[in-house]
């Protein structure tokens, strides 16, 4: 097949759209033909015979995922790269998972899709001397926090869309507050296990013998303390999957008993002599550089390897900043949610001043600056002027590293301070310790240090009105 004589058939109801693609293809002399509706793409399949569809995923009379599935149903199908307007992870996903083999957004960048068409044409002749390597997906999901339009971002949602019909293990880097357990639940909750536990645990939060109990349970008397038998969260997970967040900080000697439960398959509980087998899919996430530490001799190599079968890299905050917009909107319907708010819209300038910073906190810090801006918000706008006071507190206070702090306007806190902070968050949260801990930036072990050592009551007194 030369490439002069591949068929490509271009289907979008937009008249406009259709003649600038049939215009820019002829030019690469491809022999291209289109239609506007479904019903042209079904009378096309049978005497045109396209190689590539380009198929818009909105047509007056039919559903462009639809349509996909059916293309999609037969291994010599043609290869079909889906248009859209719409930049949003889960139909991104779906469209991957049902076979798509390219997601290009509007307006279309033609050297993108003049990309995409010699990929798909590498891969028809691949094709040709191999059986038919095809991506499909049946399962409808929920959407998942996660967001983003920008090219790495959609990246990673067609990674997602590709993972979720496997069970490889995965690796994600990441620097702090990038959205790493995010990504790990969108890969599980987009799969064929889905109504399996997701499990996620902290490596550096355990301490080893512990960690070890947690991962595969014990036997009764297996150490003081153990006065019953425990299952592990491998045997409790069933078919789902486990994140094991901060990987890199799992002790050496358990990371050789992971590598042997990955190679096998198989473990023993703490303890305990009877093998057990689990079919848990193992996700690993770390805000480390991992091949450096292996490097060093602070991370095995061979686990490495076993845990990276696909390592998802998640940009940081600063390398995405055209996606600020929508992760505004985003955390804004959800700070509303959270403290029974009604902050509706954002001034232009302010979205200009969250660009001009560069957010070593990533996605979580701009959450927790974003709850504070509406706690200090009197109406229904984010004023600029109060984010811009909180990012400059941010930059004196921290040097731009860490997180956002909700405090008052330029003090430093004092112990009757930060305990009125507390307090103030505590009541704003309707003294959920969980929600209290977002708004003031704080880990929920440290809020209830505070808690104690400032002797505030655990729960709130009931006060009479007067």
């Amino acid at each position: 097949m030369s490439v002069s004589k591949t068929k490509i058939l271009v289907v979008d109801d937009e008249p406009s759209a259709v003649e600038i693609l049939e215009m820019h293809l002829t030019e690469k002399h491809f022999d291209v033909r289109s239609a506007v509706d479904a019903k042209g793409l079904s009378e096309m399949l049978g005497s045109f015979r396209p190689e590539i569809v380009i198929l818009d995923i909105r047509l007056p009379d039919a559903d462009g995922l639809d349509l996909l599935k059916t293309l999609r149903a037969k291994g010599d199908g043609p290869q079909v790269i889906m248009v859209t307007a719409f930049h949003d992870m889960a139909t991104t996903i779906e469209a991957i998972k049902r076979g798509a083999f390219e997601y290009i957004t509007k307006p279309i960048d033609l050297d993108d899709l003049d990309a995409a068409i010699g990929r798909a044409i590498e891969l028809s002749h691949t094709r040709e001397r191999t059986e038919g390597l095809a991506i499909n997906g049946l399962h409808e999901v929920e959407s998942m926090e996660l967001i983003g339009k920008t090219k790495k971002m959609k990246e990673i949602f067609k990674t997602i869309g590709i993972l979720s019909n496997n069970r490889v293990t995965v690796l994600i880097e990441g620097e702090t507050g990038t959205g790493k357990e995010l990504v790990a639940r969108a890969i599980h909750y987009h799969g064929p296990f889905k109504d399996e536990p997701f499990i996620a645990i902290n490596c550096s939060a355990i301490v080893e013998n512990l960690l070890e109990s947690e991962l595969f349970g014990h036997e009764r008397g297996a150490f003081t303390g153990a006065t019953a038998l425990k299952k592990g969260k491998f045997e409790m997970a069933g078919r789902g999957s486990i994140l094991l967040d901060e990987i890199c900080e799992m002790p050496f000697g358990l990371q050789a008993k992971l590598l042997r439960f990955l190679q096998d398959r198989e473990f023993t509980r703490v303890g305990g002599e009877k093998t057990i087998s689990s079919d848990a899919r193992v996700i690993a996430s770390t805000n480390r550089q991992t091949m450096a530490m292996v490097r060093t001799g602070g991370f095995r190599e061979d686990l490495y390897y076993r845990l990276s079968v696909t390592t998802i890299t998640i940009p940081p905050l600063r390398e995405r900043l055209a996606d600020i917009p929508l992760l505004v909107e985003h955390l804004l319907k959800k700070i509303n949610r959270s403290l029974d708010t009604r902050v509706d819209s954002v001034e232009a300038q302010t979205l200009g001043t969250l660009a001009e910073y560069d957010w070593p906190g990533n996605v979580r810090q701009l959450e927790n600056l974003l709850t504070c801006a509406v706690m200090h918000t009197r109406g229904n706008s984010l004023r600029d002027e109060v984010i811009a006071r909180l990012l400059d507190e941010e930059r004196s206070k921290t040097g731009g590293h860490g997180e956002i702090l909700c405090k008052d306007d330029g003090e430093e806190d004092s112990p009757a301070d930060e305990k009125e902070r507390i307090v103030n968050a505590l009541q704003t949260a309707k003294w959920h310790y969980g929600k209290a801990s977002e708004i003031l930036g704080m880990s929920y072990p440290t809020l209830k240090k505070r808690i104690k050592k400032y002797d505030i009551p655990l729960k709130p007194r009931k006060q009479s009105l007067s």
